[in-house]
């Protein structure tokens, strides 16, 4: 996510041991804490109203256990819950689910963003089994990622998804009202939207469409490997265009938005996929859908597997920072309720190599830290408690800058094959600080110990 107040803030835009004998016990102990469930599958089908205000249906998800001990229950993450909670007396949540079947649900939690759900019967290491539920959307009266504008819908967070078990326990982060509290594991979704004709519908995914129903239009649409799943609904304007990697942009925009803006981004969008694939490793996805607006100011910009939000104005976006965003925290996953710095400051970095800033004094100009606790490395609670100022100075100045200065510490190609190998060593799984911190140990002789302590990483 790229908040639009970031811009005023900022002050400035080895090798590997041999590997021994297995430990078994070890390994045990590790696939006891293992991050599940894991392989998710979502089958989603659900109908929209006349303007796309309400959707309503039936979503599926299967799952396997990847720890040892048994699975006894899954938690059901509601984050378009998030803003509104609970809600009140005749105005009941966003984000409303029934009729569950394969598990017992429990009431809701975390401002009714949280859905635990016991299992029928334990689930046992390896095992696959699913949970279905009705599920019932109502968009907000507000422009935001989870809102409308005019005759425009937006949906992301919109759709529940399965929390994570690791060995730290349940992940049951609440959301804050900035940054994101996510993390989920990658899966696929099989999604199909029944819709009126007049609605077009940008998803993430491959789309497919079919006539529907007389003046409707059925949707599907299929995505591998993904984190979640967003789409919008309304009288977009769109274009397609195909960048010289063989990426599919489809670029979707309202009639208020700047023709030079939608310009603006899509060639900036078409380079950046190309050059972050090159960097990084293959855009993973097949297509990605640009959604800009003109009047998303009020929540910035946001990143979802394959579509991006945009608030574009003649001047530009933070498009690149947003694709930036598909290879961190999409194809390598982290906690970013505690390690936000592993999405925000990555994908600044990358936006910064991209328009070839200037960044060799940025970490000096940042000036004083803004506390003597402001570390990298604070989870989004530390934030979350009166320091909302001093995140974006930390996550996207400070943290972009302390990886340009690793980049002039290892040298330019040596920076570009730690990176590389970071993604690829973690693609579509989750990395934390410490692996980041291994790889870039393993790759030089000198000890990177006093630069974590300057840069207040590790």
């Amino acid at each position: 996510m790229w908040p639009a107040l970031v811009t005023a803030l900022l002050l400035v835009p080895g090798t590997a041991a041999a590997q021994g004998p297995v430990d078994s016990a070890a390994v045990d102990s590790a696939a006891a804490g293992a991050a599940t469930p894991d392989r998710p599958s979502y089958d989603v089908a659900l109908r929209g109203d006349a303007d796309g205000s309400h959707w309503s249906g039936r979503q599926t998800v299967s799952f396997r256990n990847a720890a040892r001990t048994p699975l006894r229950s899954v938690d059901v993450r509601l984050w378009g819950n998030g803003a509104d909670g609970c809600g009140a007396p005749g105005s009941p949540s966003p984000v409303r689910v029934g009729r569950v079947a394969g598990g017992t649900p429990r009431p809701l939690t975390v401002g009714c963003t949280a859905l635990r759900i016991d299992l029928s019967a334990p689930l046992r290491y390896g095992q696959r089994t699913s949970v279905s539920f009705d599920v019932a959307i109502t968009i907000p009266d507000r422009v935001h990622r989870f809102g409308r504008d005019g005759a425009h819908r937006y949906l992301g967070n919109a759709l529940p998804l399965l929390s994570v078990r690791d060995a730290q326990g349940r992940h049951l982060d609440p959301d804050v009202g900035f940054g994101e509290s996510f993390h989920t594991l990658a899966g696929d979704f099989r999604v199909v939207l029944d819709h009126p004709d007049a609605l077009v519908v940008p998803a993430t995914g491959t789309t497919t469409r079919r006539a529907g129903a007389p003046g409707r239009t059925v949707s599907t649409s299929v995505a591998h490997g993904v984190r979640d799943f967003a789409w919008a609904a309304g009288p977009f304007r769109s274009k397609t265009v195909t960048t010289p990697g063989g990426v599919r942009l489809n670029a979707y925009w309202t009639a208020t938005t700047s023709a030079e803006g939608v310009a603006a981004d899509l060639r900036d969008a078409v380079g950046s996929v190309d050059a972050f694939g090159k960097r990084f490793g293959h855009y993973p996805y097949g297509e990605l859908d640009l959604v800009m607006s003109d009047t998303l100011d009020a929540f910035g910009n946001m990143e979802f597997p394959g579509l991006v939000l945009l608030w574009t104005e003649p001047e530009g976006s933070a498009v690149v920072h947003e694709i930036a965003r598909q290879w961190f925290y999409g194809v390598v996953g982290n906690d970013q309720f505690a390690t936000p710095w592993l999405d925000e400051s990555f994908a600044q970095y990358a936006n910064q190599l991209y328009y070839r800033e200037d960044t060799a004094t940025c970490w000096d100009d940042q000036g004083e830290w803004p506390s003597d606790t402001a570390a990298l490395t604070r989870p989004l609670a530390y934030y979350a408690d009166g320091r909302r100022a001093e995140y974006y100075r930390v996550v996207y100045g400070r943290g972009a800058c302390a990886l340009h200065d690793l980049e002039r510490v290892l040298g330019g190609p040596a920076m570009a094959s730690v990176l590389r190998g970071y993604v690829r060593d973690h693609w579509l799984g989750v990395a934390t600080t410490a692996d980041f911190a291994r790889a870039a140990q393993a790759s030089t002789a000198k000890d990177l110990g006093p630069f974590w302590t300057e840069h207040r990483i590790l």
